[in-house]
């Protein structure tokens, strides 16, 4: 059956609709992802949520859905969209193959569409709203919807893992589930804890230290928890990851701007300023720090994107907070950036439990 994707710009993009799903229509926002590997991890990264994801490598689905890997319950895209999707699966892990995993999570697929002319027509002009649909007269209307797309990834209740000797309370704004992995492969007990939990509720869990998640949408739509998140970073050590790298930077004063079409993939390189090298990172993001807003608020910057010199992690001249833009759980990806937990922890040893604590 044809499949047809309608862009805000006006061009229209003819494919295959391949999963039989309940919907004629799906609308989102469309971005693409450059990666070779790690269509499972993307899919289920809540920090994908309603955006309709173009896989640039033109073969996608060949190992298949395992049982292992996914980073939340269900995947969170609007829709994807691929040159060619394999429906034969060649991995000894594999369980489902991609099409039978997305049409029992009702998501679209379509294949057989020019990923190439597509991915030119979105750096051109941008990521922008969109349509999937299985006719060719479809309307659009410009602009998505501003709602806060955390409330609807984020845990809606406290949860606990492991047993560690570091107690690391994660705010959650969609994270993925590999965060928490590398946390606990660090000696650490991990309580995850809704994204509108009060300071008072975290303070009474008594943490070492606090992991601010990444997350889905405009880190703007989340003003109100920016006064929590400057107390947060005040009073405990924190490690700022994606989005909560944009909240932290927001919450000390600084400002944040929207890139054209993103840094999506798992192979951005990096440069560590402290250490003088470089090293290459996933990424998945929409939102930078601008910085030029940096003066006067104690951040400075530690990594920049070698691509195109925007901001990947700060410091603060005073308080025990380091973040970063990039994802050093490197699901999908490398893991050169991994060492980024464990300067964590190390800083979280330092401090050996002293808390700021705020009436």
């Amino acid at each position: 059956m044809s499949g047809f994707l309608k862009l805000a710009s006006g061009e229209i993009f003819e494919g295959n609709w391949i999963t039989d799903i309940s919907s004629n229509e799906i609308s989102g926002e469309v971005v693409f992802y450059t990666g070779m590997t790690g269509f499972q991890e993307v899919l289920t990264d809540p920090s994908y949520k309603d955006q309709i994801v173009v896989f640039t490598y033109p073969l996608i689905g060949n190992y298949g859905i395992n049982e292992a890997d996914f980073e939340s319950e269900k995947p969170h895209v609007a829709g994807v969209i691929v040159y060619e999707a394999n429906d034969d699966v060649f991995h000894y892990q594999a369980k489902f193959t991609l099409k039978q995993y997305l049409e029992k999570w009702d998501v679209p697929l379509l294949d057989n569409i020019d990923t190439r002319a597509l991915v030119k027509n979105i750096r051109d002009k941008g990521s922008m709203p969109a349509i999937l649909s299985k006719q060719k007269g479809m309307k659009l209307e410009l602009g998505l919807p501003a709602k806060n797309k955390v409330q609807e990834v984020s845990t809606k209740q406290i949860k606990t893992f492991g047993q560690g000797q570091h107690h690391i309370v994660l705010v959650d704004f969609g994270c993925k589930q590999s965060i928490i992995k590398a946390l606990l492969a660090r000696n650490c007990q991990v309580t995850v804890v809704p994204y509108n939990t009060t300071y008072n509720k975290i303070l009474s869990l008594k943490p070492d230290g606090v992991l601010l998640s990444n997350g889905p949408g405009d880190p703007k739509d989340l003003i109100d928890e920016l006064e929590k998140i400057k107390i947060l970073v005040s009073a405990f050590p924190t490690l700022g990851i994606c989005l909560g790298h944009q909240l932290s930077a927001l919450a000390l004063g600084a400002d944040t701007t929207k890139l054209a079409f993103g840094h999506r993939g798992a192979n951005h390189p990096v440069c560590d300023l402290n250490k003088n090298e470089v090293f290459m990172s996933s990424q998945n993001h929409s939102y930078v720090v601008d910085e030029q807003s940096l003066l006067g608020t104690g951040l400075s910057t530690r990594f920049y994107n070698l691509h195109d010199r925007s901001i990947e992690g700060m410091v603060h001249e005073t308080l025990p907070l380091q973040t970063v833009q990039f994802h050093p759980e490197a699901n999908p990806g490398p893991s050169d950036s991994e060492y980024i937990f464990d300067e964590f922890i190390e800083i979280v040893k330092a401090n050996n439990g002293r808390v700021v604590t705020y009436a």
